[in-house]
């Protein structure tokens, strides 16, 4: 397949270039800052540029268009960049995979199927969601993955301040009582690239198999990289105000049932 990865240069997006590539597709990238390293045709691109999301789609015209792109405090990329990707991709023929976000839900109900309606509460979960329902409506043949914490082999966002903290280079706490599902990038990668190749449509979770508090994650990274876990210093999210949910976690199982690809829980992918 020919294959764009949306977002190529980042941690999700550089794994599934790596992926793709190895298993023999013919893979074009974008970036945004700088390119990855890749053996890839890498291009840039800026997501909010409609008119440059149709050119370079219309130019390449991709059998599938992997959408990893985002920026945490930026509506139009997060929300507005997506639908120009959707538009783009779903005008040439292409099939879309948009990666989604946990960050979607409030944390009310605490665990979340696919059919559980998104309540952010949150500006970047309420980006995600608009995004989400932009992608359906432009293209209901495509797949969206929700998906949580996402962990490398210290590439990771999560990792760096696990270290920082450990050192005393930072300042802050884990949360004890802020929960998620972590997911490796290579599991997550594999499974977005495994339902592109399906029939598959619509809303997916694809997170990790273990819940567990932002403490007892930066613990299991802390013990596997050598360092201290006594010294990661812990607190409450509820005693802090900072926004946000506290305790989401998605249930994957459905999607789960239609992939080879095994989510492996962060207390396997850690030890």
């Amino acid at each position: 397949m020919r294959i764009l990865i949306v977002g190529g240069s980042g941690l999700l997006g550089g794994e599934a270039v790596r992926q793709a590539t190895t298993n023999g597709h013919v893979v074009a990238a974008t970036y945004l800052t700088r390119p990855g390293t890749a053996e890839v045709e890498w291009l840039p691109l800026d997501v909010r540029d409609r008119t440059a999301v149709f050119g370079l789609i219309g130019v390449l015209k991709p059998d599938v268009v992997v959408n990893a792109a985002f920026r945490q405090p930026d509506w139009e990329t997060t929300a507005v960049g997506a639908a120009h990707v959707a538009v783009a991709t779903s005008g040439k023929g292409g099939r879309l995979v948009h990666v989604s976000s946990d960050a979607v839900f409030s944390g009310e109900a605490i665990t979340y199927k696919e059919d559980c309606v998104p309540d952010p509460v949150t500006p970047y979960g309420a980006a995600k969601a608009a995004a989400e329902v932009a992608v359906q409506v432009i293209d209901p043949t495509a797949v969206i993955v929700r998906t949580s914490l996402i962990i490398g082999d210290g590439g990771s966002v999560h990792e760096s301040r696990v270290h920082a903290l450990a050192a005393g280079d930072a300042k802050g706490v884990l949360f004890t009582d802020d929960v998620r599902c972590p997911v490796h990038v290579s599991d997550l990668a594999a499974a977005l690239l495994e339902l592109a190749r399906s029939d598959r449509a619509g809303v997916h979770h694809a997170a990790g198999a273990d819940a567990m508090s932002r403490y007892e994650l930066g613990r299991l990274i802390a013990r596997r990289d050598g360092l201290d876990p006594a010294r990661l210093p812990s607190g409450r999210r509820a005693d802090t105000g900072v926004p946000g949910p506290i305790d989401v976690r998605l249930d994957c199982r459905h999607t789960q049932r239609h992939l080879t690809t095994r989510l492996r829980g962060a207390r396997e992918f850690l030890k």
